[in-house]
Formats: structure tokens, sequence, C-alpha cells
């Protein structure tokens, strides 16, 4: 003898199932990269005269930005907040800002400058032959 599902058993299965769909979008970080075009080493991504000194640029399609802390010293970083898996923003007085939650990461080094991240983002590979920046 096999009972029939109640309303309540429905419901909440109805609901689980859409908390899951729902929530996947902004789990841990993934290497699956199918959603974007992924950033291959060699590829240019500007030219070191596009950086500013003492802030940086945000290149979204390859999910990196590329910061000048001071005149000729070039650092890249993931542009995914660590908190929240946001895309940041911005760069500005010193940090890469994230608008979803205020996240703030030094250009420095990505560390947290503001909470509340409290990871910093990871690093790039980048090189810079002449007055180029490419992926590494």
């Amino acid at each position: 003898m096999t009972q029939d599902p109640t309303r309540r058993t429905i419901l909440l299965a109805t609901g689980a199932a859409a908390l899951t769909v729902g929530c996947s979008e902004y789990g841990g970080e993934s290497d699956s990269g199918s959603s974007s075009v992924a950033a291959s080493a060699g590829q240019e991504l500007a030219k070191t005269g596009d950086i500013p000194v003492g802030g940086g640029t945000i290149f979204k399609d390859e999910k990196i930005v590329v910061t000048q802390p001071t005149q000729g010293e070039f650092k890249a970083f993931s542009n995914i907040c660590t908190h929240q898996q946001c895309p940041v923003a911005n760069v500005s007085d010193g940090t890469i800002n994230c608008t979803c939650h205020g996240s703030k990461f030094k250009i420095t080094d990505g560390s947290v400058a503001n909470p509340p991240a409290t990871k910093p983002l990871p690093e790039k590979q980048i090189q810079v032959t002449g007055d180029s920046i490419t992926l590494a």
C-alpha cells in the first residue's frame, strides 16, 4: 500500500528545488569557463600607457583587473569579488571597488581594504614586455 504525497510534501519539495536552482548561480568559484570566454596566455590586454598610475583598468571579458600602484609596476587580480562573487565595478583612490556590498581591495596586493570581503582578490599572472601587457 502506497500513500499519495500530501500537499505540504509537494510544496516543500517544489520550494527546495527552486531554492537550489536559484542559489546555484552564486556558488563557489568554478574553472569550467563554459559561460565566458577564457583568457589565454600571450593574449594582449593593454598597453602600459592605458593603465593609470595609482589606479587600474578592469577587463570584464577576461575577468581581470590590472593595476599600476607606482610608475612601471603592474599587478593583476581576478575581477570577481571574494565576498559574493560580484564583478568589481571600478578602481579609484588606490582600491579596487565592488559596489555590490562595499568591499574594497588594495591595488598593491589585492588584500581587503574594506569588508565585508575577508579574502584578497586572487592574483593573476601577467607579463610586461616593452609597452605591452599580456597574460602570462
